[in-house]
């Protein structure tokens, strides 16, 4: 299966992009990272720059039909800028719309907001995000990792970096499951 890995031009928590997509790569799965830019993605170690990662496809010239699923990682700052970018917020929207997996960690689910499509389902994120959640329709729980049917599509969510073991296992499972994601 092909995964989309979408994350902005530099703010993703490398750690939460580097374990889901070697998961994805153990699994036999084809991980793609797209960016809402050509080129490079600078990669965060909390606030340290870390490494850099080459732009496979643009999120303008792709869409959700091209993958069987969909990860979102975090860090604070990629989230953030994936939500204020219209092609980055309608290709996660896409997603849902087609009933296709997708899963999120830590700051993430700022994005699922911005789509408007956590309205009706049960989720988690970093601690911070309950509120937003909350006010976006969303049932917030503190768990390690959530799975949600109630929609389109199943949503798998992951508070942190320590939750990643849980997340890795699970995203995998679910997207193993949807018939969508074939």
């Amino acid at each position: 299966m092909r995964i989309a890995f979408l994350v902005a031009p530099e703010g993703v928590e490398q750690v939460e992009l580097t374990e889901p997509w070697q998961a994805a790569v153990g699994a036999g799965h084809e991980p793609v990272l797209v960016s809402t830019r050509p080129g490079k993605i600078q990669a965060f170690d909390h606030l340290d720059k870390a490494d850099t990662f080459p732009v496979q496809e643009v999120v303008g010239d792709t869409t959700a039909d091209a993958f069987g699923g969909l990860v979102l990682p975090g860090g604070v700052a990629n989230p953030d800028f994936l939500r204020t970018d219209e092609a980055a917020v309608a290709f996660v929207r896409d997603f849902f719309q087609q009933g296709r997996p997708v899963a999120a960690i830590c700051h993430a689910p700022w994005v699922l907001v911005e789509a408007d499509v956590v309205r009706g389902r049960e989720l988690t994120s970093w601690p911070s995000l309950r509120t937003d959640l909350r006010n976006a329709g969303a049932t917030w729980v503190d768990e390690q990792v959530k799975v949600c049917d109630h929609g389109p599509g199943k949503l798998v969510t992951s508070r942190k970096p320590d939750d990643l073991r849980a997340f890795c296992e699970t995203y995998l499972d679910v997207f193993a499951t949807e018939p969508k994601a074939a």
